[in-house]
């Protein structure tokens, strides 16, 4: 493989989705750079383009087919690579779309570089050539321990799902799941702490599955990286209720690195919306979790996805999975309308809710997280707590996290460049004043301010 190719060149990068698309597309990036390309600035041309893909809902593919005809528009004479979910599942479709030049599945992104070296300078028509395989047969594990231009390092200790719940689409696109071995991923890490970093988010698509692969168990991937030196900080990035085991949350609650911060996908509060999604929990088991993690760690952000709208959500049952919100101490709510995915067995469903019962039921969810949210943060205002601040991305403030996951602003006249993946004590002081609350549609936090101690 001739890789001299790549010496000189520019690429630009464009990421849809998760957590661990930003990861993986983070890690082709240093891959990219170590060959000699060199990440195109903004306003120019790039001699390759590489757009990481999502397919989660039918909005996230739309986004998808956007962003690609955005960046071919962008950089017309780039050669423009295509992989991820959206890849995955629609690869004839993505062949079809003017400007791309080579579209990966999941099994072959492991490969990028080679396939890039092979392909480019060849003459490529439309469509363009696209490698995937089936489900049954992806098997490869990309490896991925990244920052790109943030500040955390995202971590990927598994990748694909058995789970197979009825709405979703996902585990068509990744394969079943899949991991590394506990001493490859504790060696990841300690790579890290080597190039300073500080803090690690765990990313995977069922990631308290792993160890489906090597007969190893989540538990004792967490208490072996809980002992790397040099890394203050790591978060799970979501755990499925049934795969949260009271083990587990006791020893994050006295852990030396892993912070008081859960993301627990919920999706309904109904049994029996549950049941019609497949789903490996009930509504009790839920709860318990959650009354499990606040009593070991009081003051934990929790965050939970729910999805509205789904086939068979009847009315009684969007009541029921709102009054259980309503009264459950969690912290934030990341909240999906349900979208139609071809395959799926959702389909079979009869009963369907109208795309105006999606936006009412979504807006009542909205209103409760900001709630939810807002008050979380009203209990730690006077307090002080140790931030690992993050440089500040254009146009907005050197903001940070504390360990249970609340963001905070540091006011421009106190900003530096060298706080920049800086563990800083500081003390919590009420947000700014707004003109009127925030959109309803944004589901982030209102950061609070903080002064240095």
């Amino acid at each position: 493989m001739d890789t001299s190719i790549f010496q000189g060149k520019t690429a630009a990068y464009f990421t849809l989705g998760c957590k661990l698309n930003f990861s993986e597309t983070s890690t082709f990036g240093r891959l990219l750079q170590e060959l000699g390309v060199r990440t195109a600035e903004k306003g120019e041309q790039a001699d390759i383009c590489l757009v990481n893909t999502c397919t989660v809902t039918e909005m996230a593919s739309r986004k998808c087919r956007q962003a690609i005809h955005r960046l071919v528009r962008q950089h017309p004479n780039a050669f423009v690579v295509v992989t991820g979910c959206y890849a995955q599942l629609e690869p004839q479709a993505v062949s079809h779309i003017e400007g791309v030049d080579l579209v990966l599945g999941s099994n072959e992104k492991a490969r990028l570089v080679q396939f890039l070296a092979e392909e480019w300078g060849r003459d490529v028509a439309c469509p363009a050539p696209y490698y995937t395989q089936k489900t049954k047969d992806i098997t490869s594990f990309a490896p991925s321990c990244s920052r790109g231009n943030r500040t955390r390092y995202f971590l990927k200790v598994q990748d694909g799902c058995d789970y197979f719940c009825t709405y979703c689409a996902i585990p068509y696109a990744r394969g079943f799941s899949r991991n590394p071995t506990i001493a490859s991923l504790v060696e990841q890490a300690r790579q890290a702490a080597d190039e300073g970093g500080k803090e690690i988010v765990l990313t995977g698509v069922n990631i308290g599955d792993f160890g489906k692969t090597t007969g190893e168990h989540f538990i004792d991937l967490v208490k072996a990286l809980d002992e790397v030196e040099g890394i203050s900080r790591y978060r799970i990035s979501s755990l499925e209720p049934d795969l949260l085991s009271d083990e587990l949350i006791d020893f994050c609650a006295h852990s030396r690195a892993f912070m008081p911060h859960f993301h627990i996908p919920l999706q309904s509060g109904s049994d029996e919306v549950l049941r019609l999604m497949h789903r490996h929990y009930d509504s009790r088991l839920f709860v318990e979790k959650i009354q499990h993690i606040k009593q070991a760690m009081p003051h934990a952000f929790i965050g939970v996805d729910v999805m509205v709208g789904c086939r068979g959500e009847t009315p009684e049952c969007f009541e029921q999975t709102f009054s259980l919100l309503q009264q459950l101490p969690v912290s934030q709510l990341h909240v999906f309308p349900y979208s139609e995915r071809p395959g799926t067995a959702a389909l079979r469903i009869p009963y369907v809710v109208s795309e105006e019962e999606k936006k009412r039921r979504s807006k009542l969810l909205l209103d409760l997280s900001y709630q939810k949210t807002e008050a979380f943060y009203a209990q730690h205002i006077g307090q002080q707590a140790e931030v690992l601040m993050e440089k500040a991305t254009r146009g907005r403030a050197m903001h940070g996290f504390t360990r249970n996951y609340v963001r905070v602003e540091l006011p421009p006249q106190l900003a530096s460049p060298e706080l920049d993946n800086q563990i800083v004590a500081v003390r919590l002081l009420e947000p700014p004043k707004l003109g009127g609350r925030a959109s309803q549609a944004d589901t982030e936090p209102r950061a609070l301010r903080c002064e240095l101690i």
